[in-house]
Formats: C-alpha cells, sequence, structure tokens
C-alpha cells in the first residue's frame, strides 16, 4: 500500500498543491477541498503544528543594542552633511529580541520547507502594491497556533464533508483547523 496519494500530478506539481494549501490552511484557519486532497493535507499541517507545540518555549530573549536610522516626521531619513556628503544619523537603540535555541532553529528551518512566504493586502487599498505586508507563518504557528494546541495529543485539524461538487461530482470538505 502507498504512503501517500499521487492526486493525478507529477511529483512537483503535488508538492505545490500541497504547500499551497498548507499556507492557506495556516493562514486562514479553514479551506475548502476535495476529500483526498483534505487527508494529505491534513498530515503535513498537524505534523507541523505538533513541531510548532513541541517547541513552542524553546527560546531565550536577549537585550541587543542596534543602530536605527532617525527620521523626521514625515518618516524620512534625517541626513546630516559631514565633509561635503550627505550622510544618514544613526541612533543607538535597546531591543530584546527571541534567540531561538538549536533546536527550534531546526523546526524553524524545517517549517520554512513546507510554507509559502505570505503576502496580506488591507481590503481597502486592493490591488496596491505599496500597502501590502509580509506575514511570517512560522511566527504565527509558534506565537498564536501553537498555545492553543498545547493540551492536546493531537488532532488539530477537522474534516466536514460538505457534498458533492455540480462539475465533477467529487467530494468536497471543509478543512479546519480545530
Amino acid at each position: 500500500m502507498a504512503k501517500y496519494r499521487k492526486l493525478s500530478r507529477t511529483s512537483s506539481q503535488r508538492k505545490a498543491l500541497l504547500r499551497n494549501q498548507v499556507t492557506a490552511l495556516l493562514q486562514h484557519g479553514k479551506i475548502i477541498t476535495t476529500e483526498a486532497k483534505a487527508k494529505e493535507v491534513r498530515k503535513i499541517a498537524e505534523g507541523l503544528i505538533a513541531l510548532a507545540v513541541k517547541e513552542k518555549d524553546n527560546f531565550e530573549t536577549v537585550t541587543v543594542t542596534a543602530k536605527v536610522p532617525r527620521k523626521d516626521k514625515d518618516g524620512k531619513r534625517v541626513k546630516e552633511v559631514v565633509d561635503g556628503k550627505k550622510v544618514t544619523v544613526f541612533d543607538e537603540v535597546e531591543k530584546t529580541i527571541k534567540k531561538d535555541q538549536p533546536s527550534r532553529l531546526h523546526a524553524r528551518r524545517q517549517m520554512l520547507k513546507v510554507l509559502y512566504p505570505v503576502k496580506e493586502v488591507p481590503a481597502t487599498a486592493a490591488g496596491r502594491k505599496k500597502n501590502t505586508k509580509k506575514v511570517d507563518m512560522v511566527a504565527k504557528l509558534f506565537d498564536e497556533i501553537a498555545p492553543k494546541y498545547v493540551s492536546r495529543n493531537g488532532g488539530y485539524t477537522r474534516i466536514v464533508k460538505i457534498g458533492q461538487r455540480k462539475g465533477d461530482a467529487a467530494m468536497e470538505v471543509v478543512l479546519e483547523l480545530v
């Protein structure tokens, strides 16, 4: 018996499809897809969530000093003339950052192998490139999704059948995070 479904696709197409659906599931919380695809996506998503739950608190906070460019009221960098050249003025700021332990760093890299980069476009400026924001899906997994499932031992997703698709009568399901 096979270990996975081929979904009538080549390996590269199948990998891209599953990565896309896992990313969409973790971003939105639920997706509508066929039953066979949902069962494959479920395997991958539950593995990622289990990894996030395991490594959730495996970091240390470190205080570092960083040089940050000074900005004016419009948000533009302040420049000074030094020896006839315009030079940006920098301020030193202390920041606290999360420093991953080696096992959490490895988990982060394993998640990045599966998840696609996500950009979020605000509804008011739809179609504008200027206002898009990158969403860190790995940070979302560690900070938002994993804390919800700390007390659960697996079973992070649910498949609910919603009926057959009109075009090809394939069984459609809702795959959602519990």
